[in-house]
């Protein structure tokens, strides 16, 4: 099993962005949720699990890794949206406030 004292500071960097980005706590909490979401999803695609995720690469953690600043942003306001519309995924969407992730 790896570190996980990594992912713990990454987790609250998020929070710390999240809690300043004027979110609610409800709607916080399920950003939180969806990024550990995205998270498990790729450490379960690796060994020794090698399962398949049910995440499209593009839509992928480590392509979130990739990004930063407002190019970051927008792939992860992506990373919402566009796998809810495709069929038999796991639908990640935002409600019509735009605000509010449901899984």
């Amino acid at each position: 099993m790896s570190n996980s004292a990594p992912l713990a500071t990454k987790l609250w960097n998020y929070c710390h962005i999240l809690r300043d980005g004027g979110l609610s706590y409800r709607d916080y909490l399920e950003q939180l949720a969806f990024l550990l979401f995205l998270r498990m999803a790729d450490d379960q695609s690796r060994p020794p699990f090698n399962r398949s995720s049910p995440i499209p690469e593009k839509y992928s953690w480590p392509e979130l890794l990739k990004r930063d600043g407002d190019e970051l942003e927008i792939h992860y306001r992506h990373t919402l949206e566009e796998p809810g519309k495709e069929p038999d995924l796991i639908g990640a969407r935002q409600a019509k406030d735009g605000n509010t992730l449901r899984l």
